[in-house]
Parts: structure tokens; C-alpha cells; sequence
């Protein structure tokens, strides 16, 4: 039936302008643009049989991961070319000794935000359905803020970083028994792990391999035979926090973390670090990086007009499309006590009502325990302004102000400012225990910001 509407030429054509050829690229004209930052006319013999490479599999022959593998497929291409009488053999002998070079899009023409994208294709997909989404050629305008959105990410990960290094160092990646002549393969295991987005390899991030440990530091060797150190000065971090909070075993010297064969993920050393060694260790220096085990989100969004100008749902994207700033449920906590105090403002309180805040205990029914919050190291200030509960967060008096206004008051505002759809009704939803999403909450404090719109 195709074949009888169109022409093979344009049903080439169809096929050319839709198929997924890698780098999010759907479509010869896009991925030339991705891979090359050129319009399909400007591209050569060896760039253009590039892209006729990728459909086979764009997971394996994509040259920003696997460049002997593509480079292997595109000359394959070059000389069905040849063979078929399309290219010259001059021509073809001289593609095929052209490196694969590939060329950035424009700063301006690009923003990194995968979990933002994400979102994006997910809401989209709700409203239109998928044949919409990718047959309809829809033109998508979003709101994000490339900067901004450059330092969420950086804030997030940061952050991140901070919060597991306290907790120690977990160990290396993996361990190789041995190195270099007895153990053949190893630069080809550097790549293949480097490979894997478990690692979330970032900004200069790379996987090295301990070749020597002394008590000064380590030495270890890169895929690409490079070499470098890890001075045991930057390593301080690395006391492990065992069960309870305890600190475990003091880390003394390089050997008490690290041996031979171990593999570990490395990044460039801070403007920080830098002060602490010597002139010779800085230009060999790296700094041992790890994972973290816990994760985050960050929203940006202006109030006044409700527009999201930054989001990151993670760590890294790659390993997971799991967007945690709009799809984990989450304990908001002393955040939202605010819309406590607001609905006692709506019902006749003022900053200055005096409400006690002294220990309070709740029947929570036939057969429960009685329910007895407390404020934050067993603290109570007495008769106190409403101000003062909201300015320090105190949970008895929150608790207390909802029991005079009635609990349904503040159900009916958490639902107004869309941080629950159906929230349970017990006290204990006052000080944050309902789960809602990083986006909703944020989306509710912009309403405050806009008076209420």
C-alpha cells in the first residue's frame, strides 16, 4: 500500500526524516546538526556515510562512545559505496582515512537539561499521546533557563558530594588481581566500566587503576596510558561512619583505603586543593570521587508566572529517568507549617495571638497510642506570639493551632495550594508527614510569593 502512494525515493525520504540515529537525534537532518553542527548540504563523504552507519544501532556505532566501532561501521558504508558505483575508489581510500571528527552545537543553540526534557516529553505524551508527540511535528517552546539550569546542576551535585563525604569512602569500583602483563585486558575493562552510567562520570571525571600505594599516596594508570596520583593529604576524607553514627577505623595512611588493582573513579582537584600540595603534585594530582548513595532534586521556578526555569531530578541522568523532583514522594516536613499558620490567618488569628507551646498529647483512638510531639531537644518557650511558633518552627504550637481551628481548615488549604490530593486526616499531617513532591511544594510557596494566585 505504501508502494503504491509513494515512490521509493520518497518513502526513503520518510524513512530517513524519522528513525532514532542516536544523541537524542531523530532524523538525518537533526543528527547532522548533533554530530556535526552542519546542515545535511555542507556534510562530507566520510560525514555523511557517519550517519548512514547509525541505524544498524546507534547504541553501538555511536562515536562519542565507542569511536573504533564507528569508525569500523562507517567504513564498511564507504565501501558498499565504492562497490556500488556512488564514490570513486580515490574517493573512498581518501574518506576512509579521515578521522571521525565531530563538532558541538552552538552554546546558544543548546541547554543540558535532561530532567527538565524529560518532563517535558513525559507531560506532553499525557495530553497528545504518543502518535501526536512523535508524527505530529510538534515545535516545543520551554521555559528553562540554560544558566540557571547549569547551576542547579552544579548546586545539586555539590551538595550531594558534601552530604556522602561525610559519610566516608565506600571502596573502589572494582579490584583486577593483577596488572599490566599479567592481566592483558585491563585498559579494555577501564573502558567498559567507564562505559557504564552507574558511574554517572562527570565534568573530567575518569576511571584510573592503582598501579602503586605507598604512605604518601597512590599512583595509578588511565585507560589511555596516562598517568597520575592521589596524594594521601586529599584523602582525609575517607573515615568510614559506621552504625549509629560512630566513626569507624582512623584512616592512617594510603594502604588503609586503597591497594594494587584496585579501580577508582577520580576527578580534577579544586582551586582548595591546590593550596595544600606542592607545585610537582598538582599537575599530577586527582581527587578521589565516588557516587553518592543518597539523592536529591532542585526546582527554580519564577512565582510570578509559575514557569520552571531549572529543574534536576538527580544526581545524573543516564542511569535512571526517575525525576525526583516531580515523581518521589516526599515527607515535606517543618515546610509546611507555613500553610498551617496560614489557615489560622484566615481564621482570625493574628502574628501576635498568644498560643502555648508546652508539651501536648492526642487521643488517637481506641486500641493507638496517644500521640505526644515534642519540639526539637525537649524546648518549650510557654505563652508565645503566633510570629514566634512560625519563626522557630515549634511543633507543639503548630499542633495546638491546628486543634483550635480544626484539622479539616488545614486539609482544605493543603489541597488549595496543591500539595495534596487527598491528604489523611490526622494531626500529624501538621508537621509535614503526608507525602507530596518537590515541584508541588515549590509551586505552593510561589503561590504565597504571588499573593495567593
Amino acid at each position: 500500500r505504501i508502494e503504491q502512494a509513494y515512490s521509493k525515493d520518497r518513502i526513503l525520504e520518510l524513512y530517513l526524516n524519522e528513525i532514532y540515529l542516536g544523541a537524542r537525534a531523530y532524523g538525518v537532518a537533526a543528527a547532522s546538526l548533533e554530530y556535526f553542527n552542519r546542515p545535511l548540504e555542507e556534510l562530507t563523504l566520510e560525514e555523511a556515510a557517519l550517519l548512514a552507519a547509525q541505524p544498524k544501532a546507534p547504541s553501538i556505532y555511536n562515536p562519542k562512545k565507542s569511536y573504533e566501532a564507528a569508525k569500523e561501521r562507517r567504513d564498511w558504508v564507504i565501501d558498499r559505496m565504492q562497490a556500488d558505483g556512488w564514490v570513486s575508489l580515490s574517493e573512498a581510500i581518501d574518506a576512509k582515512k579521515a578521522p571521525i571528527t565531530l563538532r558541538n552545537r552552538d552554546v546558544t543553540e543548546v541547554a543540558k537539561a535532561d530532567f527538565f526534557a524529560e518532563e517535558v516529553r513525559r507531560t506532553l505524551a499525557t495530553m497528545y499521546g504518543d502518535n501526536v508527540l512523535y508524527e505530529g511535528g510538534l515545535v516545543v517552546k520551554t521555559t528553562v533557563d540554560p544558566q540557571l539550569q547549569a547551576y542547579a546542576d552544579k548546586a545539586l551535585r555539590q551538595a550531594l558530594v558534601e552530604y556522602d563525604r561525610r559519610r566516608g569512602y565506600r571502596g573502589p569500583i572494582k579490584h583486577l588481581p593483577a596488572i599490566g602483563a599479567k592481566v592483558d585486558d585491563w585498559k579494555e575493562q577501564l573502558v567498559k566500566l567507564s562505559q557504564d552510567h552507574a558511574f554517572h562520570l562527570l565534568d573530567g571525571q575518569k576511571l584510573g587503576l592503582i598501579t602503586t600505594v605507598d604512605d604518601k599516596k597512590v599512583q595509578m594508570i588511565f585507560d589511555d596510558e596516562s598517568r597520575g596520583i592521589i596524594p594521601f593529604s586529599l584523602m582525609k576524607w575517607t573515615r568510614r561512619v559506621i552504625a549509629d553514627g560512630e566513626l569507624g577505623p582512623e584512616v592512617r595512611k594510603p594502604a588503609d583505603i586503597l591497594r594494587v588493582g584496585d579501580v577508582v573513579m577520580v576527578g580534577p582537584i579544586n582551586d582548595e586543593q591546590k593550596k595544600i600540595l606542592n607545585a610537582d603534585d598538582q599537575k599530577r594530582a586527582w581527587d578521589l570521587k565516588q557516587v553518592p548513595e543518597v539523592n536529591g532534586a532542585f526546582v527554580a521556578l519564577d512565582p510570578h508566572t509559575g514557569r520552571v526555569l531549572a529543574m534536576a531530578g538527580g544526581y545524573a541522568y543516564g542511569g535512571t529517568e526517575f525525576n525526583r523532583a516531580t515523581q518521589a514522594k516526599r515527607q515535606p516536613g517543618s515546610s509546611f507549617k507555613p500553610f498551617v499558620y496560614l489557615a489560622g490567618l484566615e481564621n482570625g488569628f493574628t502574628p501576635s495571638t498568644i498560643i502555648l507551646d508546652a508539651p501536648v498529647e492526642l487521643n488517637q483512638g481506641a486500641g493507638l497510642p496517644t500521640w505526644k510531639p515534642a519540639n526539637y531537644h525537649d524546648e518549650y518557650l510557654g505563652p508565645t506570639t503566633m510570629r514566634v511558633g512560625l519563626e522557630k518552627s515549634r511543633n507543639t504550637m503548630t499542633v495546638r493551632l491546628a486543634q483550635m481551628i480544626g484539622i479539616d481548615k488545614v486539609l482544605e488549604m493543603s489541597k488549595r495550594f496543591n500539595i495534596y490530593d487527598a491528604p489523611p486526616r490526622n494531626f500529624s499531617i501538621v508537621l509535614g508527614t503526608a507525602e507530596t513532591s518537590l515541584l508541588r511544594l515549590a509551586n505552593a510557596y510561589g503561590m504565597i510569593v504571588n499573593g495567593g494566585k
